[in-house]
């Protein structure tokens, strides 16, 4: 891995201070700040550890020289910003973008064009390490706080040092981004990275409401009798009717692994509450005679019809999904890169599904793209065409 040695690096309190963006005025002159650049880095912080429904609190650039943080909690229009993430001209730089773009287009709909992401960039060039902190350390030595992964975005007014870690995520990628540019050019891996970048500009979000058929996914749940997965249910009804009301995360309302033993023990009484494990007396106290209401109503519930289970797919499907596997693997370990950066598992079963048998059937397959088809596209069909 290529490092630069930066002076300022390893002191944090040189950055610049960055510019608050919290007034319409604010932010028309910062979109033609970016709309004249031709790179710009950003990041998002949201509140998913504090909200019932998690939003973008904050939203960084940074240019050469400056980094600015956008209040969406401001109360602006931010729609102007639109127009700078579908320039084809402006290379936006993110670090593990794939979250950040479903937020970005979640909450504001915008969609983005020309991306550059930093740690799909270290992934195709196998560094060791991808996350931020290490690579910042590794290649500026910058050692982030990581304090504020936890931290309240959605608070006002936010801490000074939390407004440094917000800025350090975006500072450096500028300059990350030239050094890993050079080295996937160097290396022949350029259109590969672009193909990645495109495919994950490309992502939509997904917007799934409530399920009370939702407590399946509870790690447990199926392992409970037919009565105790009712009271489950029950259980699980009123703690995302308790979240929405006080606008938290369900988990922080009270977690799966206790409602699992509630459903188990279906306790009748507060000092029976009490006596259970994992829950605490504050639970008792604020939830206690709610918790008894709602196994009570699983106690005289039809006990739930189980989801339908997948089918497993045909042996042939299978076996040919190993082979694909093995490949992967060999190719893998010949770059040294994990294995998804050569084809995702979910690449490899549209290809055990429908194995194609030319490169017009290969180029069907959803997820790859016409670099991985050049490249790949021979010895895929080589494999699979006996199969």
């Amino acid at each position: 891995m290529n490092t630069c040695c930066d002076p300022c690096a390893h002191n944090q309190s040189a950055l610049p201070s960055p510019a608050v963006i919290t007034t319409t005025g604010q932010l028309a002159a910062l979109v033609d700040i970016l709309a004249a650049q031709p790179a710009v880095a950003v990041d998002t912080e949201s509140n998913s550890l504090y909200a019932y429904r998690e939003r973008v609190c904050l939203i960084q650039f940074s240019i050469p020289g400056q980094d600015y943080l956008v209040d969406p909690l401001a109360g602006l229009d931010l729609s102007p910003l639109g127009k700078v993430f579908a320039a084809p001209g402006i290379e936006k730089i993110f670090h593990a973008a794939d979250y950040d773009l479903v937020c970005l287009k979640r909450d504001f709909g915008f969609e983005c064009v020309n991306l550059f992401d930093t740690m799909w960039a270290a992934r195709i060039l196998g560094w060791p390490k991808v996350g931020l902190g290490a690579v910042l350390a590794q290649v500026f030595g910058v050692h982030t706080n990581k304090h504020y992964q936890r931290y309240n975005w959605g608070k006002r007014p936010l801490d000074a040092d939390a407004l440094l870690y917000a800025c350090l995520d975006t500072h450096y990628l500028i300059r990350l981004r030239h050094i890993q540019a050079d080295e996937l050019r160097r290396r022949g891996r350029w259109e590969e990275a672009q193909e990645v970048f495109a495919q994950i500009a490309a992502v939509q979000p997904s917007f799934e409401g409530f399920s009370v058929e939702g407590f399946w996914r509870i790690k447990g749940a199926c392992e409970l009798s037919p009565g105790e997965q009712a009271i489950l249910r029950e259980l699980y009804v009123w703690r995302d009717r308790e979240a929405r009301r006080q606008d938290r995360p369900p988990f922080k309302v009270l977690d799966d692994c206790t409602m699992v033993e509630l459903a188990r023990a279906a306790p009748r009484t507060a000092d029976e509450l009490l006596c259970l494990r994992g829950l605490k007396s504050y639970h008792v106290r604020r939830y206690g005679q709610r918790i008894l209401w709602a196994i009570q109503r699983g106690l005289r519930a039809a006990p739930p019809s189980p989801p339908s289970m997948p089918r497993r797919p045909p042996e042939e499907v299978v076996a040919r999904f190993r082979a694909l596997q093995s490949w992967r693997k060999r190719q893998a370990e010949e770059r040294g890169v994990e294995a998804d950066v050569i084809l995702s598992n979910a690449v490899l079963w549209a290809l055990a599904e429908h194995p194609p048998r030319s490169f017009d059937e290969l180029r069907q397959i959803d997820g790859l793209g016409p670099w991985k088809c050049q490249t790949y596209g021979a010895a895929l069909i080589e494999l699979l065409k006996d199969r």
